[in-house]
């Protein structure tokens, strides 16, 4: 079995040799490990992956190979009362979703509050307590049009206001083979080539003119190096309904990579708040502080945002409203912030633009862009680069 699993990850295209592999058969033929799946995958990536950048490729090889096996496994330990097992799927009728009330953001806060101090035990279903498959602001697999998350594996309605998980978001992949050149053709709308540096360049024209009218004896002419002067600051929002566009944000991604010698970018999910961060594994121990970017980058920078702007109107508009932390002050306020301290700026949208009429959020965020907001499609980008341009 673990022969085809050596191929498949060659064949995901990571470097993996046959010396890591027959570590790995060491150290599973010294027992290091038990019977676990998780185990397993540990031992695996620490064997078989050397560089943090590749994890992501990884995940999603291991994943692929493996997706059933722990369904498999003879676990002889007991195992805990699962409050949170998806057992059941409810379907609702339009009509029936329609007839939930939506509650405010301080009354949701304070009914989760209460509700943990009279449940006792795990429920299921229903409309009040925190449970699975139910219609309760509060639990997973359900429907509230706004609820809180408790303990689901991702969104499903697109309405939690808060998410009381601790998600592990995977960094856009930089180096990824682009099936078409239409993207990188887009972003050169936005290039300004200037004169400036040290003499590395031989100037040909100038050479030929000045060796002409040197009687023929060679005087080479040598002029400053041609260096692309715009500078871009790329903000990123990953995780959640990111998901859904990955592939084409990572096109845009290792366009971006290859056309600007001056390129910034920071990763947030859903909204900008008070921090953001360069790598999603690390992403809680090596945050930058919003403010810090802001001061550490000139107003010669074009900031462009990347996003489906997809989220709860709380997560924008109230303080506390971010599904992962408490943050003191709304995150329209920061997005504001960074907007003039960066005159000239732009929102790309991956989200088809026919649905963003239907989306409370998108459209909150087109105002506070002062509708600088584009699709992320060739007239959508070279729509951007020329505003950017200007």
């Amino acid at each position: 079995m673990l022969i085809n699993f050596f191929y498949a990850l060659r064949a995901a295209r990571l470097p993996v040799s046959v010396k890591e592999y027959l570590t790995l058969l060491q150290a599973l033929k010294a027992e290091v490990i038990g019977p676990s799946v998780d185990d397993f995958y540990y031992l695996a990536r620490a064997t078989l992956v050397k560089d943090e950048a590749l994890f992501d490729k990884f995940d999603r090889a291991f994943a692929a190979y493996f997706k059933g096996v722990e369904l498999l496994t003879d676990f002889t330990q007991d195992v805990p009362l699962e409050w949170l097992r998806k057992t059941l799927e409810l379907e609702l009728s339009a009509e029936e979703k329609a007839a939930i009330e939506k509650m405010g953001w301080d009354e949701l806060m304070a009914t989760l509050k209460k509700r943990f101090e009279e449940q006792k035990e795990r429920h299921q279903g229903g409309s009040k307590m925190i449970g699975t498959g139910g219609t309760s602001p509060f639990g997973a697999y359900g429907y509230n049009p706004q609820g809180i998350r408790i303990g689901q594996d991702r969104g499903r309605n697109r309405s939690a206001v808060k998410v009381w998980d601790q998600r592990a978001y995977k960094d856009y992949d930089d180096t990824k083979e682009l099936g078409t050149r239409n993207i990188k053709v887009a972003l050169r709308r936005l290039r300004r080539f200037a004169r400036e540096g040290s003499e590395l360049e031989l100037d040909i024209d100038d050479t030929i003119h000045s060796t002409a009218a040197n009687a023929g004896l060679l005087d080479i002419k040598m002029i400053p190096e041609r260096h692309n002067k715009v500078k871009v600051l790329l903000l990123m929002d990953v995780g959640g309904t990111m998901d859904e566009h990955i592939h084409r944000v990572e096109e845009l991604f290792s366009a971006a990579k290859s056309e600007f010698k001056h390129l910034e970018f920071y990763y947030f999910h859903n909204c900008v708040y008070d921090f953001m961060w360069k790598n999603n594994r690390r992403r809680y121990s090596e945050k930058s502080p919003t403010w810090d970017v802001i001061r550490k980058y000139n107003r010669d920078y074009k900031l462009i945002f990347v996003g489906d702007a997809t989220m709860s109107p709380y997560e924008i508009l109230q303080p506390g409203g971010s599904v992962e932390y408490n943050n003191e002050e709304a995150g329209a306020e920061w997005l504001q912030r960074l907007t003039h301290t960066f005159p000239s700026f732009a929102w790309i949208n991956p989200e088809p633009q026919g649905v963003w009429q239907y989306r409370q959020s998108i459209a909150i965020v087109q105002q506070l862009m002062n509708q600088r907001m584009f699709p992320l499609t060739l007239a959508g980008l070279e729509g951007a680069m020329r505003l950017l341009s200007k």
